[in-house]
């Protein structure tokens, strides 16, 4: 399964436990990069009342995943991250929720 957090450690473990240095990645002339961690490929901005969403479509080594972040007016910042694959179950989910309105 994708781990959006994977890339963020720094290096792979060996055989001992010891870290060993990934190999430096370079920057694509594409889609925007997120530090070294991944790129974007697509993002939406939904305003809704006092807060601000942020959809953001990344793509890193371990495969694409959702990148959904919430602004509040006071400026807390709260992040989810979740599959590309699981994209249909999210959909179906807020389709569900759209039907008890």
């Amino acid at each position: 399964m994708f781990d959006p957090m994977a890339d963020l450690t720094g290096g792979i473990a060996d055989d001992d436990g010891a870290q060993q240095p990934q190999p430096q990645h370079q920057p694509s002339r594409g889609p925007r990069r997120d530090g070294n961690f991944a790129e974007e490929v697509h993002s939406v901005t939904i305003h809704a009342r006092q807060r601000t969403f942020y959809v953001d479509l990344k793509k890193s080594g371990n495969g694409m995943f959702f990148k959904v972040s919430e602004k509040s007016r006071g400026g807390q910042k709260t992040t989810i991250m979740f599959d590309a694959e699981d994209l249909d179950k999210f959909i179906e989910a807020f389709q569900e929720m759209k039907s008890h309105l």
